[in-house]
């Protein structure tokens, strides 16, 4: 077994957050806010946050805007994270959350964000290379900075493997694309996102299981696709299964995706079979979109919750 402790998460490219609540909310006309809070996020940060809360031992990098980095280095120091994030000139972007309580809807309005240069990606290269050698795993979390190729994706799965780390990756097109080609140990894209990669549409389960078998033949040893409300389908070459969440008043889906990956990753570290790795992320996913922040605020909200999630082996 293993010795390597250490769960690293790399972001490309951060956000801060403001998510801001405004009943019936309509494009072209004065809307009124009545709640709103701002947040250091992004995927790899919001899943790292979520895996402190377990107390494992978490090394958060990426690129950081050194103008905005504050509210960030204020998390990072809050929640016990070993901040090795690459400084760049500039800002991190800002992303805007409109939750819309009505309608149970999200519309985002992303800046656009950092532009790191080639020095900055190979730097990354080598510091993740370091950060492998003592890690369980590596998480590449969420979309590209501009004018960063897609192919650094495959590059840093490549090297994350070499250094016997487990590589997951939860990113979509072509930087999910060039993942693949470099086989992580785990990628969770959503039913849409599994569609857009196969180039044609997915009718059913079945359809989407058979292109997850097919991932597991090509050495993806995990996948998982998320199905929204519907649930998500697991397989690890060997089982397969299908969670249903359980019932809940949804305020926000923004981090139900981060959630499960946190979950699937905590559940990995404890040493969790695949069954009790995904009842742990969907009750997690769950419980993150019961509340308006990208990251679950209490674990009991979830550990209440794990006990309705279904988990069922897949007969297809």
């Amino acid at each position: 077994m293993s010795t390597k402790t250490n769960i690293v998460t790399v972001t490309m490219n951060p956000a801060i957050d403001l998510a801001c609540k405004i009943p019936d909310f309509t494009a072209g006309k004065v809307n009124r806010v009545t709640q709103y809070q701002t947040d250091a996020a992004g995927k790899g940060v919001n899943i790292a946050v979520l895996l402190r809360k377990f107390d494992l031992p978490v090394i958060v990098t990426g690129f950081l805007g050194q103008d905005n980095a504050g509210i960030f280095e204020k998390l990072f120091t809050e929640k016990g994270l070993v901040d090795d994030f690459i400084r760049v000139p500039g800002e991190t972007r800002i992303g805007i959350k409109v939750l819309d309580p009505s309608t149970e809807s999200t519309t985002d309005i992303n800046f656009p964000g950092l532009s790191p240069d080639e020095e900055h990606v190979e730097e990354l290269m080598r510091k993740v290379g370091e950060l492998a050698e003592e890690a369980l795993i590596v998480v590449i979390g969420g979309s590209l900075p501009s004018g960063v190729s897609p192919d650094v994706v495959g590059r840093l799965v490549a090297i994350i493997k070499s250094k016997g780390a487990k590589a997951v990756v939860d990113t979509s097109g072509s930087a999910l694309v060039s993942a693949i080609k470099a086989g992580p140990w785990l990628i969770k894209p959503n039913d849409d996102e599994l569609s857009e990669l196969v180039g044609r549409p997915l009718k059913d389960s079945r359809d989407i299981l058979d292109e997850m078998r097919r991932m597991n033949r090509a050495g993806i040893t995990n996948v998982a696709v998320s199905l929204g409300a519907r649930g998500a389908l697991f397989t690890d070459g060997e089982e397969e299964l299908l969670a249903k969440p359980p019932k809940i008043e949804p305020v926000s889906t923004v981090g139900a995706g981060d959630a499960m990956i946190g979950g699937l990753v905590a559940g990995v570290a404890f040493g969790l079979s695949l069954k009790e790795r995904v009842r742990l992320a969907t009750s997690m996913s769950a419980a993150t979109v019961a509340q308006a922040g990208p990251s679950l605020e209490r674990l009991d909200d979830a550990k209440e919750l794990e006990k309705q999630v279904i988990v069922e082996a897949i007969n297809l």
